[in-house]
């Protein structure tokens, strides 16, 4: 039995928004609202490893390109 496949990352992110909004509507029963809260963590932890390796990405294509290698940060920081 496969592990099931994760979501997109656009999916991913609007279900850890729908969480939250849920958590913070505050209707949600003690034990709703751990789960939903676990379903997060769990969430947001594949988001952050598909970040991690869309940066590996971009790292490996910058270093292909031009033969010569600079890591630059993302977010426009020099690095």
């Amino acid at each position: 039995m496969s592990a099931p496949t994760p979501p997109s990352f656009d999916d991913g992110l609007d279900r850890l928004e729908a969480l939250v909004q849920q958590l913070e509507g505050g209707n949600l029963s003690l034990e709703d609202a751990l789960l939903r809260f676990e379903d997060g963590i769990t969430l947001s932890k594949g988001l952050q490893q598909q970040l991690a390796d869309a940066h590996r990405r971009v790292e490996v294509l910058k270093q292909s390109l031009g033969g010569e290698y600079r890591a630059e940060s993302l977010d426009g920081d020099n690095a």
